[in-house]
């Protein structure tokens, strides 16, 4: 390519963003202007303007999802406590103290022992171990692959896990070629990632903005709590897509060769020691995660163990710590500042009064909010499907605050339809062995049994 196309497509990547931006910025304010009430305050204007304006933003990517959750933040700052623009100026302290959310550390806990296991290597060592284990039968192979990469992404980013695993993975697929093996294994790959962002609460950003907004309600889910939600749901959704993706695929498949797992030169001694520092510390956390409710230690406090463990002991370096996903916290912290200000200027109660009054269970509300939340990840940004409406869930059903907000979380992790749905996704993709309608055979499993499972699950629990 040379680099006059190069300056091109720059240009024209340029232009659609601008354009992006200002078509948001027009449609934000046009609704803005024909929704608000003669009664409303200045700054429940203000935040309907920047709910819609931030949705544009997220849809279109104008700009990236962490430029839109700082412009919230700089926003509600300067909107609601200047007296010049607000005939009711606030405090805006508690919209900027969501960068100290318990969320933004539990993330960054996670973070640290991701970059650690990616460091050392690991995370290689693992899934080498469990090809080894499983054999050259396909069906024990896509098993050993899908459980996992269903593990990792539910203790590191799935991006992260799906390149890694595809990575391994790589000699063997082109072995095989567009056989309906590797066809097996690579869609197997990018669904139990997706399906693993269920399991926890650092998993994904979906996860921690919504645990983030029921802590700003009050309603505090730790690591064990989540664990109970999502996990049951995680773990019977690669179990069926397992089974289908086995049954549809590489049932009689023949034996596959694994020559290329065993090219393992060993490592050095310090290395070695390295490893056995990680895993030492991954186990400590979770552990101490799990149990929050027996020991009383907060969250924040026990995510300074990778924190301080990993940096203490060398694993990690200050020039590691540049290319941790910091953008992701900036995005987390930006979502909770706007669930944060449609709470406090209660606009959705406003607009879901009608709703309210209609006579829908619980149940049903709950789970045509889901499979929105699902089509609406399909087709756009799923942290954007999750600020709108688990605050309007949380107003539609205040009974159910937490079910409805940890409901929608999962569902929006079930949108695996298309190639481009999902960074995991996209990246078996990448490889040239799929084809756009493979896709739909996870998607629709996912997609049809992940909302109605969160739901029933959920509501069991909450019972």
């Amino acid at each position: 390519m040379t680099n006059s196309t190069i300056d091109i497509a720059a240009k024209n990547k340029r232009r659609r963003s601008i354009y992006s931006f200002l078509g948001s910025l027009i449609v934000a304010l046009s609704l803005t202007f024909v929704l608000r009430e003669p009664g409303f305050t200045d700054s429940q204007v203000y935040v309907l303007f920047l709910l819609f304006f931030a949705i544009g933003l997220w849809i279109t990517e104008a700009i990236p999802a962490f430029a839109v959750s700082l412009f919230i933040i700089a926003f509600l700052v300067y909107t609601f406590g200047n007296p010049n623009l607000n005939s009711a100026p606030e405090k805006i302290d508690r919209y900027v103290n969501t960068f100290a959310s318990s969320v933004i550390w539990l993330l960054l806990g996670g973070f640290f022992m991701a970059a650690a296991m990616t460091k050392t290597g690991l995370d290689k060592r693992l899934l080498s171990l469990t090809l080894k284990m499983s054999g050259t039968k396909p069906t024990n192979i896509l098993i050993a692959v899908m459980f996992t990469t269903m593990t990792f992404s539910m203790l590191m980013s799935y991006t992260a896990t799906t390149a890694m695993v595809v990575a391994a993975m790589l000699p063997l697929l082109h072995s095989l070629g567009k056989s309906n093996t590797s066809k097996a294994l690579l869609l197997g790959i990018s669904t139990s990632a997706a399906v693993g962002g269920m399991g926890t609460i650092i998993a994904s950003s979906t996860n921690a903005v919504s645990a983030g907004l029921l802590e700003d309600s009050g309603i505090i889910i730790d690591f064990f709590k989540w664990l109970k939600y999502g996990l049951p749901i995680t773990l019977l959704l690669t179990i069926i897509c397992c089974i289908v993706l086995n049954r549809l695929f590489i049932k009689n498949a023949e034996r596959v060769s694994l020559e290329f797992m065993h090219k393992d030169s060993g490592g050095s001694k310090e290395s070695t020691t390295q490893r056995i520092i990680v895993m030492a510390i991954i186990i400590v956390t979770v552990l101490f995660w799990m149990t929050t409710s027996v020991h009383g230690i907060k969250t924040a406090a026990i995510s300074a163990i990778p924190i301080v463990g990993l940096t203490v002991t060398s694993v990690l370096t200050k020039d590691d710590l540049k290319h941790m996903p910091w953008d992701t916290l900036l995005l987390v912290a930006g979502g909770l500042s706007l669930g944060e200000a449609i709470e406090s200027t209660a606009i959705l109660d406003h607009y879901t009064m009608p709703l309210r009054n209609m006579n829908i269970s619980p149940f049903f509300m709950m789970l045509i909010l889901c499979y929105i939340a699902m089509l609406f990840s399909n087709i756009a940004s799923n942290i954007a499907a999750v600020m709108l409406l688990v605050p309007l869930g949380m107003t539609l059903l205040p009974a159910y605050k937490a079910e409805v907000a940890i409901a929608l979380a999962l569902s929006s992790s079930s949108c695996i339809f298309l190639p481009i749905s999902t960074p995991p996704n996209v990246i078996v993709y990448s490889t040239g062995l799929l084809k756009q309608k493979d896709f739909r055979i996870g998607g629709l499993i996912v997609g049809i049994l992940g909302p109605l499972l969160a739901v029933l699950w959920v509501m069991f629990i909450h019972r």
